[in-house]
């Protein structure tokens, strides 16, 4: 059985997640607070395994709240969608669903969570990293990548190129040894900012800033000599993209 606790201050959409959580026979509801200051006298108590939390409640941020309570407990942010918002939680790799909740991808979280005991787990540099992306989204923008050893913080600017194989992603990093993650390609290409990475190919995801050449032939040559191949789709798309730089 997985115990569970909802931190939502929209009482709909508690009831709406309750719901869904009713129906999943795994799943035990240990506790519902619609406040930070009530979350933080339950939890400790509640002893949850999953915390299903919005992030922007009527008496703070959860993204601070949890980053000082140093709970080592699996979390799942919950968020209507917010350009800086999504960004600040992708920067500190944090799991999280939109909304208006698609039932299918909160059931899939669930089971992730349920099935991998670490999938959603965080640490408090992780949910600073996101909370003070927030407050000021035009600092230097960073992302932790998460091995299967540890969690590495990189600067988005030294990405040269990722690569997608087989729901894993390798990225190419300056001055730095490649990195596979255990997620796939497109996970990438929805968080990485589109006025720099450009999708030149089903398995390549490319830094305009380090293409060095681009051949008509439907070949990119990147700073660091290696050649990666452009889908005939995409040749016009890259070339525009190009001529824009």
């Amino acid at each position: 059985m997985m115990k569970v606790y909802i931190l939502e201050d929209e009482h709909n959409i508690y009831l709406y997640i309750k719901s869904l959580l009713d129906a999943i026979p795994y799943v035990q509801i240990v506790g519902y607070s619609p406040s930070i200051a009530q979350a933080e006298r339950e939890l400790p108590i509640s002893n949850p395994d999953l915390i299903l939390a919005d992030i922007q409640l009527k008496d703070g941020s959860s993204l601070s709240f949890l980053s000082e309570l140093k709970l080592d407990i699996n979390t799942i942010f919950i968020t209507a969608f917010n350009q800086y918002a999504i960004e600040a939680l992708n920067i500190g790799a944090i799991a999280y669903l939109l909304k208006p909740l698609v039932p299918e991808q909160f059931i899939e979280a669930i089971e992730k969570c349920y099935k991998k005991n670490t999938e959603f787990r965080f640490n408090s540099m992780q949910l600073s990293m996101a909370e003070s992306y927030l407050k000021s989204p035009s600092r230097p923008r960073k992302i932790a990548l998460r091995t299967f050893e540890y969690t590495q913080i990189v600067s988005i600017d030294d990405i040269l190129y990722c690569h997608g194989d087989k729901g894993y992603t390798t990225f190419y990093i300056k001055d730095n040894k490649p990195m596979m993650v255990s997620k796939v390609l497109k996970h990438f290409e929805t968080m990485l900012p589109e006025s720099d990475f450009i999708r030149c190919h089903q398995s390549y995801l490319v830094n305009a800033n380090y293409i060095k050449k681009y051949y008509k032939d439907g070949q990119i040559e990147m700073a660091d000599g290696k050649m990666i191949p452009v889908a005939t789709r995409k040749k016009d798309v890259i070339q525009q993209f190009l001529n824009e730089i």
